[in-house]
């Protein structure tokens, strides 16, 4: 073997080992780059507080604005005032809120964490699952975080996934369930938290990488 060929296969396997790096570092920023919310589970009955949180904008476009329309089965839905926000409320016909519009006041710039709440009241009749549809207005586009999992589908591989909040009917196992501002800033953080399994894939590739260094420069030892 040539001394050319084996500083190609070497450079191939540096290449990557930084392909890897790459991998691993990029993965946990993309699946946490969407419109979370906090806590993700309340009880029926139950009274909560909803942080929906994001730090992104359209691209790298500024967010002026969340449009986070109700899911059926809310009781009671009550905006958190903010100065940060202009907040608008819209009604359906029954009078319960339908959608609620945070304009902001100064455009929150991508890589910024910006976040709204409301509070939100449950009754016996509230499904298992309730999904806040949320539309991400930008200086330049917009971002509709709309898509939901189909059966057996895993809502990490959606593109646009929806904000989804679990009911349970034990109020024990809710995460959040009173009006404490303490405990929802507690909690909200928790809906930054990068997704596991695109950690534990990018760690792998890193570890492919290495390997194939390791491979490589053994062989051109032995050759040498």
């Amino acid at each position: 073997m040539s001394r050319n060929t084996r500083t190609r296969r070497t450079a191939l396997s540096v290449t990557g080992v930084i392909g890897g790096a790459i991998l691993a570092v990029s993965l946990p920023s993309m699946a946490s780059a969407h419109v979370g919310v906090s806590p993700d589970e309340l009880a029926v009955g139950d009274h909560g507080v909803l942080t929906f949180s994001f730090s992104h904008g359209c691209e790298d476009s500024p967010t002026t604005a969340l449009r986070i329309t109700m899911p059926d089965g809310l009781a009671s839905v009550a905006p958190t005032m903010d100065g940060d926000w202009d907040i608008q409320v819209e009604r359906g016909d029954d009078g319960l809120v339908s959608a609620v519009t945070y304009t902001a006041l100064t455009p929150v710039p991508n890589g910024l964490r910006g976040a709204v709440s409301m509070s939100v009241g449950l009754d016996e009749n509230t499904p298992e699952s309730l999904a806040f549809p949320v539309v991400q207005e930008c200086v330049e586009g917009s971002t509709e975080w709309t898509q939901l999992a189909e059966d057996g589908e895993d809502p990490h591989s959606l593109d646009a996934p929806a904000p989804v909040v679990s009911v349970s009917a034990d109020s024990s196992s809710a995460h959040g369930q009173h009006d404490d501002a303490q405990s929802v800033e507690a909690t909200s953080g928790s809906s930054d938290a990068a997704d596991p399994l695109p950690v534990a894939l990018g760690a792998g590739g890193l570890v492919a990488g290495l390997a194939g260094l390791v491979v490589a420069v053994l062989a051109y030892r032995r050759r040498a």
